[in-house]
């Protein structure tokens, strides 16, 4: 373990570690030289994604005057904002974000100071997973007391036998006999966490190796309003057929440089159930999990709205298995996208927070506007390019491709170095990451309009993945 200058020579004579703070201080006040605050690399990186978003807009007018003769002013805007100028503006966002982006170190502790920590788990017909998942949290690097809650929600395979015929000390098992949906069975077991951090991690999930330590670490390396902090989860099945290798550039690509980016300007708006930290006095202030789809999400909005601060920690890491299939994979997508509608329902006051992360609040309020554009518009004018017409697909849509690539250049940069610093390897892929980038949002945007409209017509709510 790595400590500070003055700790390692805390035995020494006086002066030595006097001389020891002098060149720490120093060194500090020759980084302050680089420091940039947190609120000046928001507002430079709002400034430039705008300037991206206005010159993207000057050099489409032509495009837009074209289509204006079509179907009209109004409607030309909408359908060209939506393809291109909104999501030109997010990905430069990101862009440069990430550019100034820089992680602080996760201070390390010694054992006594690392608190106890309670693991929830629930599981619904796992029996093909749940022991991995197990081994995976015997195989931790964790000094402070740790509990492990696995909540078998009223299984109909052998999840419950499995659990019977393992026997480690630090294991509870919590058997419901009918199925009540993941957030009563996690509001069961939060009824009997000891310890002041819950953990939740999915019943298919296997840990790497010291992500609860680290994850911990991360919280406590945090600002003090930190209440929950969101690990990394990447995909653990992406062998098995082409939809599992979309979707692990999707983990490995999107999701993590979006939390990462969330994280940099205080407000990562998902702490996902498959593994994330939070501490248990707040999850009890604000009534636990939710009674919907979206339980997750619409948690972790609640606990923005009481003021805390949400983090994300790349490097505490755990494998989860993706749908397998196209229909779960689109099941999936329209739950999450269920989800969001749910904490827009529960916690649209957010919008109006004079917080940093408003303005992912307000980015996630255009996601069903764009994903409808991309549905209805983008996806036919590509049809009708295949046709000769170019209308909403042509030489100009080719001006996004820059930027693409930047971004996915960018995404792969940082976490390949994670994955180096982690001494893991990044999988050759390079059919899952052409199916990713050429076909994956004719999948994906579809089956989010789905999940929109689903929850905006109150249809019956289920997990769907299973």
């Amino acid at each position: 373990m790595s400590v500070d200058a003055p700790q390692c020579f805390k035995e020494a004579d006086s002066l030595r570690p006097l001389q020891l703070s002098q060149a720490a201080a120093n060194e500090q006040l020759r980084q302050r030289w680089y420091y940039m605050p947190v609120r000046m690399k928001f507002g430079l990186t709002l400034a430039l994604s705008l300037t991206w978003a206005c010159l993207s807009y000057v050099i489409a007018r032509q495009w837009i005057t074209e289509l204006s003769a079509l179907v009209g002013v109004v409607l030309a805007h909408l359908m060209i904002f939506g393809i291109a100028i909104f999501p030109g503006f997010m990905n430069a966002f990101l862009v440069v974000g990430l550019l100034l982006d820089r992680r602080p170190p996760r201070s390390q502790f010694q054992d006594h100071e690392l608190p106890g920590i309670t693991v929830l788990v629930a599981a619904y017909n796992e029996e093909d997973s749940i022991l991995t998942t197990l081994a995976s949290l015997g195989k931790q690097n964790y000094p402070a007391p740790v509990e492990v809650f696995v909540i078998n929600d009223g299984s109909t395979d052998r999840t419950m036998e499995l659990l019977r015929s393992v026997s480690y000390p630090w294991l509870h098992v919590i058997d419901l006999k009918c199925n009540g949906g993941k957030a009563n069975a996690l509001n069961i077991g939060l009824r009997q966490a000891s310890y002041p951090l819950t953990i939740t991690l999915d019943a298919d999930s296997y840990l790497y190796r010291d992500a609860l330590l680290r994850l911990v670490e991360r919280f406590l390396s945090d600002p003090p309003n930190t209440a929950a902090v969101a690990g990394a989860v990447l995909v653990r099945n992406s062998r098995t057929n082409v939809v599992t290798r979309m979707q692990e550039w999707d983990y490995f690509h999107g999701i993590a440089a979006v939390k990462r980016l969330q994280s940099l300007f205080q407000g990562t708006l998902v702490a996902q159930g498959a593994f994330s930290l939070y501490r248990t006095d707040i999850l009890r202030t604000v009534g636990g999990w939710p009674e919907c789809v979206g339980e997750d999400i619409v948690l972790t909005w609640a606990i923005l709205r009481e003021g805390h601060r949400v983090g994300y920690c790349e490097d505490a890491i755990t494998f989860t298995n993706a749908p397998t299939t196209f229909h779960q994979f689109v099941r999936q997508r329209q739950r999450w996208s269920r989800g969001l509608i749910e904490a827009f329902k529960a916690h649209g006051e957010l919008l109006l927070q004079r917080r940093m992360s408003t303005l992912f609040i307000w980015w996630n309020l255009l996601f069903p506007y764009m994903d409808l554009v991309y549905t209805l518009v983008f996806i036919p004018g590509l049809l009708l390019a295949c046709f000769g017409v170019y209308w909403l697909a042509g030489p100009m849509t080719l001006l996004v491709l820059p930027m693409a690539f930047l971004v996915n250049g960018l995404m792969y940069l940082i976490q390949s170095r994670m994955f180096h610093e982690q001494e893991l390897k990044v999988r050759r892929n390079p059919l899952g990451f052409l199916l990713y980038t050429l076909f994956y949002g004719i999948v994906l945007q579809p089956g989010c309009v789905m999940g929109y409209a689903a929850e905006l017509l109150r249809l019956r709510k289920r997990w769907g993945t299973k």
